[in-house]
């Protein structure tokens, strides 16, 4: 199952891909397509298939992206999410040997790229973070078994995302 959750950042970034796409990208490929094509023989122009190719490729994104965009929920801080994990949480966890890991909790578009250090919100971890507090241990199954950890910290992004 997939969420239709996704933060105000993560929304803006995929409108913005959208947006270079289709104003700047496809505009671009589109001439060089054309231009291609001028040329004539296209069986053995490397330029018009690639271009060619390249304007699929283009063209598929930009459908996923605004199919996406409409069906995704913008989360958006709220002061009542203090203390606790929830959606768009920045989480400290720690295990019993002292391993330290810190992430964000997000929708599942937002943890491609160079996303570092966010976790889906649909992963076990996340599932497992969910309405905890600071010094709660929780436990997440793992293909290796079940593993223990605690909570260090919990923040959360609060400045106005436009």
């Amino acid at each position: 199952m997939r969420t239709n959750l996704i933060t105000r950042e993560g929304y803006n970034r995929l409108k913005k891909e959208l947006d270079y796409l289709w104003r700047e990208d496809r505009p671009e490929v589109t001439k060089k397509v054309t231009w291609a094509a001028s040329l004539g023989d296209r069986s053995e122009n490397a330029d018009y298939q690639y271009n060619k190719k390249r304007l699929r490729e283009i063209d598929r994104r930009v459908r996923f992206l605004r199919k996406r965009l409409e069906q995704v929920t913008v989360v958006d801080y709220s002061p009542q999410q203090e203390g606790k994990v929830f959606f768009g949480a920045w989480v400290e966890i720690e295990n019993e040997a002292g391993d330290c890991k810190k992430f964000r909790i997000v929708g599942p578009d937002e943890i491609y790229g160079d996303a570092k250090g966010y976790i889906s919100i649909d992963s076990p971890m996340a599932r497992a973070l969910l309405k905890k507090e600071i010094d709660d241990e929780f436990v997440v199954r793992t293909p290796e078994g079940e593993k223990e950890w605690f909570i260090n910290l919990i923040e959360y992004d609060t400045r106005v995302q436009e």
